[in-house]
């Protein structure tokens, strides 16, 4: 197969407990440069709430420094959750991003809010909120368009800049407004892929041509650990699979790998993760070359969005770099 896939990084910022928090802060920055010198295309950020372990709560700060600390690579959301903001300072703030740094800076937004009810409602989430999500996405285009006569409110900065926007999703809601509204879409496969199919294939028979986008794009995600050998990139992954133990637990953690994952979890626990992460790219470059080519196969994929977590921080760059030399990959120029 010729190389016709873009791939990113989607990083949560997972935090070791033995660790300050200022060293997940610089691995970040870090695996950006990393990520970048290996012609990824993007490099994006999670928000989550009081997610334990993660440290992506302020994605638009963490934005503005992996910014600051690069010279090319794409710079985005995976995603802004959309319902626990107002649509207006989500322009000021993404048309700030790109007045520092211009054509690199991509805003995708989600409609769920991003952790549990109770810190929803410290974030003054209205629980209605995600209901007016198609219309607070089109405000969002108003304020990030070109200025028009018929308004009086005005994101400054941000009006004119035409911050790309992507929708994302992880079931048919996201594929049909992102088919309507004629932007790129970016299914959450890397923890929910049950209906990444069906999504992908309603947004493309339903993609209406736009001002911003004349076919459809669609961005897969995935869990991935890549290493020279398959039994040590699935001893690598125990770590993230451990991360997905503690969302069915309910009990986030980062967590060192392990020899033997059915020593940690029930049968039970063990199907509902292997669900969650069913699309996951584990092993060797020759196994994680033919996962992708099926993955893209089934899919279609435009681009390839993979969420890495390892123990070490040389093992995440590790994988980036053996992940970014597969035949299958289109490298970023």
């Amino acid at each position: 197969m010729s190389s016709n896939v873009k791939i990113s990084v989607l990083d949560l910022m997972p935090h070791r407990p033995d660790q300050r928090q200022h060293q997940t802060m610089l691995n970040t920055i870090d695996a950006a440069r990393a990520a970048e010198s290996y012609g990824y295309e993007r490099f994006w950020v999670a928000e989550h709430h009081n997610a334990g372990s993660l440290l992506s709560s302020a994605t638009v700060v963490v934005m503005a420094e992996i910014a600051a600390a690069t010279e090319r690579i794409r710079v985005g959301s995976g995603g802004i959750m959309l319902p626990n903001h107002a649509p207006y300072v989500v322009a000021e703030q993404f048309g700030t991003l790109n007045a520092f740094h211009p054509g690199r800076i991509d805003l995708g937004v989600g409609r769920a809010p991003g952790t549990d009810p109770m810190t929803a409602a410290a974030l003054r989430r209205d629980d209605s909120a995600a209901m007016s999500f198609p219309a607070e996405v089109q405000q969002l285009q108003r304020f990030l368009g070109e200025p028009s006569p018929m308004h009086r409110v005005h994101a400054i900065p941000g009006q004119g800049s035409k911050v790309p926007l992507y929708i994302l999703g992880s079931s048919l809601f996201g594929a049909q407004l992102a088919a309507q509204l004629g932007l790129p879409y970016a299914f959450a496969s890397h923890f929910a892929p049950a209906m990444l199919q069906e999504a992908v294939d309603t947004y493309r028979a339903s993609f209406k041509p736009s001002e911003h986008l004349e076919q459809p794009y669609v961005m897969v995600g995935a869990t991935a650990m890549l290493a020279d050998t398959d039994e040590r990139a699935r001893y690598l992954y125990t770590t993230q699979q451990q991360h997905f133990l503690g969302v069915v637990r309910g009990n986030l953690s980062f967590a060192p790998p392990v020899e033997d994952m059915d020593a940690v979890w029930t049968d039970a626990e063990k199907m509902h993760v292997e669900r969650m992460t069913a699309e996951a790219i584990v092993g060797s470059p020759a196994t994680a070359q033919a996962r992708i080519e099926d993955l893209v196969a089934r899919t279609g994929a435009d681009e390839l969005i993979v969420m890495t977590e390892a123990w070490e921080h040389e093992d995440r760059l590790r994988s980036y770099e053996l992940l970014s030399q597969l035949p299958v990959v289109r490298r970023a120029s």
